[in-house]
């Protein structure tokens, strides 16, 4: 190790471009003989080797962040996951989902892993998880990220960053705002699959067909009567999965079809995105 004088002044100014501890940003500067630049590097493979060795741990818990453009076109959905609830609840692991996203609605990349090669300050924002694997010892992974494109879209953040939806409605006007947000509300809350039964993949609808008549079977029911029996079960599944279709939340006697057609006539949802924790 270096006998260089570190000064407070690199320490700050790496800790600033790292969020490394004070520590960790004098021993890596001493091990550096005070160059910035490889003390990063060096913060940087300490989160590499981390992070192997780390690689096999479950990272169930971090923080879900959902934003939408200036003009409300489009949105982002990520997840940053981390393995504890303590660094989840950290006010730096926050902000820094919060600057991924941001990095995110910015360049709007197609795919996660093209995000993950975008440039964060310099580096790749894959190089800069890698380093943070360093900095708070412990996984973390850019566990999702979703994307949605519409005339409006909207978001909601639900229970302290556990949950985040994104919403696009097929008209825009400032007027759309508290129904979009109620929507996305209801997204998380009720948790479709699909926007409406037209969304509903067949391997899905295969599947509840067959569970219909193996019910109805064990049930005693006729043979011929199965197959009836199991689609009046599947268009049961629609309206209570389905997210037009399901009871509005804030009112029980409207699906949210009927309520988002009572704002204005044609009012209606093009996708929704819903990323959680777990």
């Amino acid at each position: 190790m270096s006998d260089v004088k570190i000064s407070a002044k690199d320490v700050k100014a790496l800790r600033d471009q790292t969020g490394a501890g004070m520590m960790d940003c004098k021993k890596a500067l001493a091990e550096a003989s005070g160059d910035i630049t490889k003390a990063i590097e060096i913060l940087r493979k300490k989160g590499q080797k981390l992070s192997a060795k780390r690689a096999d741990r479950d990272a169930k818990e971090g923080v879900v962040i959902a934003k939408v453009s200036s003009d409300n076109s489009k949105g982002v959905v990520i997840r940053l996951s981390c393995e504890t609830d303590f660094v989840a609840k950290n006010d730096d692991f926050v902000n820094l989902t919060h600057k991924i996203a941001d990095l995110a609605l910015e360049s709007f990349p197609g795919s996660k892993e093209e995000l993950l090669t975008s440039d964060f300050g310099g580096i790749s924002l894959g190089d800069k998880i890698t380093e943070q694997i360093g900095v708070i010892g412990e996984k973390i992974e850019l566990a999702d990220y979703q994307t949605l494109e519409a005339p409006m879209v909207l978001s909601y953040i639900h229970m302290g960053n556990r949950a985040g939806v994104i919403v696009g409605l097929n008209k825009s006007s400032d007027s759309y705002e508290s129904a979009g947000k109620d929507v996305a509300m209801q997204v998380a809350a009720m948790k479709p699959v699909a926007v409406d039964k037209d969304g509903v993949s067949q391997e899905v609808v295969d599947k509840e067909i067959e569970i219909g008549m193996e019910i109805a079977k064990k049930e005693g029911k006729p043979e011929a009567m199965l197959e009836r029996i199991a689609t009046g079960k599947l268009n049961k599944f629609f309206k209570e999965n389905t997210l037009l279709n399901q009871a509005f939340v804030k009112d029980g006697k409207k699906t949210v079809g009927q309520y988002l057609d009572g704002v204005d006539t044609g009012l209606s949802v093009t996708d929704f995105k819903h990323v959680r924790l777990g």
